[in-house]
C-alpha cells in the first residue's frame, strides 16, 4: 500500500521544492485546496519556518524552515518502502536524458533561437514530447504506489502536455509558469530529496 504523507507535511514539502511560491502554486504541487495550504502556510511562519513577501504574495522557508523540513521529510518517510523507487527512478532518469535533448530542440532550430513560426517543426517536437509524457505516466503511476504524494505528478504533466498540443508553446520550456518542463523538474528534485540522492554526484540534473 502506498504510504501517504500527512497534508501539513505536503505543503511544507512543496514550499521546499518550490524555493519561493504564491499560495496557489504551492496548493497545485501539495495537491491540497489554497484555503488549507493558506492554513499551513500560517502555522509555518507562526513558527518561524517560512516568510511572506507581501509586495508579491511570495512565500519561501526561512534558514531554520530548511533544517526543519530536513527533519520533516526523515519523519514522513520514516513508514515507506522508499528503496522501492529505485527501479521506477532509473526509468525516470532514461527518459531525463530523452527530455532535455527535447528541451534543446524546442528552444533551437537550425543553430538559431526557435521563434515557432515552423509549425511542421514544432508539431514534431510537440509529438516527440507527447511520446515522453505516454512513456511517464506508468513510471510515475509506479512511484505513486510507493508514496502517494508522487502520484500527483501523472495528472499534472498530462495536463500541461495537453496544454502545449494546443499551441501554448509557453508552457513547454517556460520558467516558473507551470509549463511541462517546471512539472518535470520538481518531480526530478522531490526524487532526488527523498531518496537522499546527491545530485551533484550522480551528475543528473
Amino acid at each position: 500500500m502506498a504510504h501517504v504523507s500527512d497534508p501539513y507535511f505536503r505543503t511544507f514539502h512543496a514550499l521546499r521544492l518550490k524555493g519561493f511560491a504564491k499560495a496557489d502554486i504551492v496548493a497545485e504541487v501539495a495537491d491540497l485546496p489554497v484555503a488549507t495550504v493558506e492554513a499551513h502556510l500560517a502555522g509555518l511562519q507562526a513558527k518561524e519556518l517560512a516568510t511572506f513577501r507581501e509586495a508579491r504574495q511570495l512565500w519561501q522557508l526561512t534558514p531554520g524552515g530548511r533544517e526543519a523540513h530536513r527533519m520533516a521529510l526523515a519523519e514522513d518517510l520514516a513508514g515507506a518502502d522508499v528503496a522501492s523507487l529505485t527501479a521506477p527512478y532509473q526509468e525516470f532518469l532514461t527518459l531525463n536524458e530523452q527530455f532535455k535533448a527535447l528541451c534543446a530542440d524546442w528552444q533551437l532550430r537550425g543553430g538559431e533561437p526557435n521563434d515557432h513560426t515552423d509549425q511542421a517543426y514544432d508539431a514534431g517536437v510537440v509529438a516527440r514530447l507527447q511520446a515522453i509524457d505516454a512513456a511517464a505516466q506508468p513510471v510515475v503511476a509506479k512511484m505513486g504506489e510507493v508514496l502517494a504524494r508522487l502520484g500527483a505528478y501523472g495528472p499534472r504533466l498530462e495536463h500541461t502536455c495537453q496544454r502545449v498540443a494546443i499551441g501554448e508553446t509557453n508552457m513547454f520550456t517556460g520558467v516558473m509558469c507551470g509549463s511541462y518542463h517546471d512539472v518535470w523538474m520538481e518531480l526530478h528534485e522531490d526524487l532526488i530529496l527523498t531518496q537522499g540522492i546527491d545530485r551533484a554526484a550522480e551528475g543528473s540534473f
